[in-house]
């Protein structure tokens, strides 16, 4: 079987590609549907983009990389595309976009794109062996038991990263990179919950609270949420990118309040009531009660001095906590790290060594904050690798 190009992994990036890249396209992918984590995502409701994508959102060792595929296929266009389908989607907070009904909208929306442009979609179908002979490549795939041998043009390598494994990710895009000459950046779980190995905040598990939370110097203002085995919510799973093991971040539970001005008030006012009380009602009590004992909260407000006042404010606005880990790639929503950058052209996703070589998505070293922004690097580098295959500009 000959086409002109194979496209290795049929989710976001891999059909964006697909949809683009001409008629005699074959996307291949082991999975029994396609778009599985466009599926799972956002609650069943897809976080498909996010209103403000800017490339400063993005993460890689080449922090200029990503800036060019953003820059020529946005989050406007996508979003017309999605309004083309006649999928209606509301925005939820910090420019976070979903679909009102189920995310598969986003996956049929794929679909009909890549029949339209008279893409093949193969699933169930595995790669047992690929060589390049310096024009084409040949891959060795099979598919309900039998064995085909397909040669093509052009091969994109869009089989994600290794989050989530239980839904069939691996590695394979980093061994057939590295089979061609390319380097990795280190890879490690992004967008993942933290976790404490004495399991300190179990008797709070459920709890939530706004805050800021801070990872070497990087600062995100959303909720924590304390869980049985750590912290997680969008706040922690932002810094969890900028973490890495050894590290302490820094919580401040009270961003929007002024603490110490309360307590001064409460102890003109209230001056018999519980340091505790007075707390509670300005964080979460259960939180309170945890930290009673750290603190040292025992007492009235009324015996609190201008001193202790300030230093319990400092206390509450600057935690510093050292997680021993992360929850891992099983609940990691991306990877960090990947195929290097520095060997494949920004405009087109192609490599600078392997001609008709094409590395998108998740798979290279480009990681977006939480919110929509891995599934608009999706598109865009997609479309860029699509544009490029087809020659469009």
């Amino acid at each position: 079987m000959q086409v002109d190009s194979l496209i290795l992994g049929a989710g976001a990036a891999g059909m964006m590609c697909a949809a683009q890249a001409g008629p005699s396209t074959l996307i291949i992918d082991h999975a029994k549907a396609p778009g599985e984590k466009i599926r799972i995502s956002g609650g069943g409701r897809c976080n498909f983009t996010n209103l403000h994508t800017d490339p400063a959102r993005f993460l890689g060792q080449n922090v200029h990389f990503h800036k060019s595929a953003l820059s020529r296929y946005t989050q406007w266009d996508f979003l017309d595309l999605v309004t083309r389908h006649k999928i209606a989607w509301h925005e939820k907070t910090l420019g976070q976009l979903f679909c009102d009904d189920k995310a598969t909208q986003i996956v049929d929306m794929l679909r009909a794109e890549m029949a339209q442009a008279g893409a093949q979609l193969w699933l169930q179908t595995s790669l047992v062996d690929l060589s390049h002979d310096g024009t084409r490549f040949t891959a060795q795939i099979e598919r309900e038991g039998k064995r085909h041998s397909v040669s093509a043009r052009t091969l994109v390598l869009a089989t994600g990263g290794k989050s989530i494994p239980k839904m069939g990710a691996t590695g394979l895009a980093y061994d057939i990179a590295r089979q061609f000459g390319h380097s990795l950046t280190e890879t490690r779980p992004a967008l993942v919950p933290l976790t404490f190995s004495d399991q300190r905040f179990a008797a709070i598990s459920g709890v939530s609270a706004p805050v800021v939370a801070t990872a070497n110097g990087t600062a995100f203002e959303e909720a924590l949420l304390f869980t049985h085995r750590g912290l997680s919510g969008p706040a922690v799973l932002q810094v969890s990118s900028y973490w890495a093991e050894g590290d302490p971040i820094t919580v401040d539970l009270l961003p929007a309040h002024d603490l110490a001005e309360t307590l001064k008030t409460a102890r003109q006012t209230h001056g018999k009531r519980n340091v505790t009380t007075t707390l509670a009602e300005v964080l979460p009590e259960r939180l309170v009660d945890h930290l009673s004992t750290e603190l040292s909260l025992a007492g009235n407000v009324g015996d609190l001095s201008d001193k202790r006042i300030d230093e319990i404010t400092t206390r509450l606005r600057h935690w510093t906590l050292t997680p021993t880990g992360s929850e891992g790639y099983r609940t990691a929503e991306v990877t960090l790290g990947g195929i290097s950058t520095d060997r494949i052209d920004s405009k087109t996703m192609m490599s600078r060594d392997v001609p008709g070589l094409y590395m998108i998505g998740e798979a290279v070293d480009v990681t977006g904050w939480l919110g929509g922004y891995n599934f608009q690097w999706a598109w865009s580098s997609g479309v860029a690798a699509g544009r490029a295959i087809c020659g469009a500009t």
